[in-house]
């Protein structure tokens, strides 16, 4: 068990430098193309708020197991259990609400002229920046309820406790408490999750008419290279591909340590690994989109303005 210990301290400890140097990279990026004066398209606002929401679900999640993985215990008193676990929250909220903005603008900007949806290009850039502070508005609001779920691991003398997480614990409510806090929390994620899904659906619907349509060129010329708007889109498909497949990862993980009586503490870390792999990988899917790692660090010294896709 020490060996398995050690072995998952390893990976959360990696996961989580990777992490934070991804984001920190993606993030110094934008800065610098500030910096220079260029103005910065629609959805880099929205990634601004994403790297932001990475960076809490990693320090609040990943920081805390890790070292729970290296042998430390009850680090944090009461308040600084509930402070970090309603961080985390918010942060995961965020991502997803930046997430699901970023999927619905992309599917916006490249529907086709006979699309219904194609009177709101001109319009969408102007509301997109409302949709991101406004996650960050409601899932901070919707989380308020998570704080009245957990104790420090030494305040909890006449409590049932629930779940240990090494550095703070859960603690037990009403039944009826715990369905509607429950739904509460649940129902803005799946919300988020489904309108992701049918903004993929029809970027993948609209990428396979411009295929259809480019077939005749891309045969005659080996030399036609996909379009921005086409690498942009399948960015954000692989960026909303690996969000649902994470999110779903992490629901599987939290639901066994529902269901089980008495977790394995390992099976602790490896449900913290699960929640640690989109704000840990997502900057590079990002990063993919761009050719190579100096065109993403100088792209302003080709192009002095970013226009609104």
């Amino acid at each position: 068990m020490a060996d398995a210990h050690v072995s998952m301290g390893v990976i959360l400890l990696a996961q989580t430098v990777v992490g934070f140097v991804g984001n920190l990279s993606l993030l110094s990026h934008y800065l610098f193309l500030s910096c220079m004066g260029n103005r910065m398209r629609a959805t880099d606002l929205i990634l601004r708020h994403l790297i932001l929401a990475n960076f809490l679900c990693l320090l609040c999640r990943g920081v805390p197991q890790t070292m729970v993985a290296w042998g430390w215990r009850n680090f944090f008193n009461d308040m600084g259990c509930k402070m970090v676990f309603y961080l985390y929250r918010v942060g995961r909220g965020v991502a997803i609400g930046s997430t699901c903005s970023l999927s619905i603008f992309q599917a916006v900007s490249i529907s086709q002229g006979d699309s219904r949806w194609a009177g709101l290009k001109g319009r969408a850039h102007k509301h997109i920046v409302s949709t991101v502070y406004f996650s960050w508005g409601v899932f901070p609001l919707v989380s308020i309820v998570f704080p009245m779920y957990i104790t420090g691991c030494r305040a909890h003398n006449n409590m049932t406790i629930l779940k240990a997480f090494g550095y703070c614990s859960s603690v037990r409510h009403d039944p009826t408490e715990d369905v509607l806090h429950m739904t509460m929390l649940l129902v803005p994620d799946v919300l988020c999750l489904g309108l992701m899904l049918w903004a993929s659906t029809s970027m993948l619907f609209v990428l396979y008419r411009h295929k259809q349509k480019m077939r005749h060129i891309q045969r005659t010329s080996v030399f036609t290279r996909a379009s921005p708007e086409s690498r942009a889109t399948i960015s954000i498909l692989l960026l909303v591909t690996a969000f649902v497949s994470f999110y779903a990862m992490s629901c599987i993980s939290q639901i066994c340590l529902s269901v089980i009586y008495n977790p394995s503490p390992v099976l602790y870390l490896i449900a913290a690994f699960a929640m640690g792999c989109f704000p840990a990988l997502s900057p590079f899917l990002l990063m993919s989109r761009h050719s190579t790692p100096c065109s993403l660090l100088f792209t302003c010294t080709k192009k002095k303005k970013v226009v609104l896709p």
